[in-house]
């Protein structure tokens, strides 16, 4: 897998909480900014705010994430590049599972 989040893109991606069983990440991206390739174990997403995002993924695919304030979502081990596409800030809180 790629690097990891906090380690290669710390503007974006900061640790609130870690112990053996998880690692908890504050994401936050300004209008427009984007993040490097990275890597994430499984785990679950929270927005803070509303989502707008794009994923480009190690093959050059990209998918586009829109949601709400309070969405939870489901994520499989992947890496990707983020990029907020909104002229509004974005926020979640990440929770990702170790084994």
């Amino acid at each position: 897998m790629a690097a990891d989040p906090v380690e290669v893109d710390p503007k974006h991606y900061v640790v609130e909480f870690e112990n053996d069983r998880v690692r908890v990440l504050r994401v936050k991206f300004g209008p427009h900014e984007k993040s490097v390739m990275h890597a994430h174990p499984e785990g679950i997403s929270v927005s803070l705010t509303g989502r707008d995002m794009k994923f480009t993924l190690p093959n050059g695919r990209m998918r586009h994430l829109l949601g709400r304030a309070g969405d939870v979502v489901w994520y499989e081990a992947h890496e990707h590049l983020a990029e907020n596409l909104s002229a509004q800030p974005y926020e979640s809180i990440h929770i990702e599972l170790k084994k």
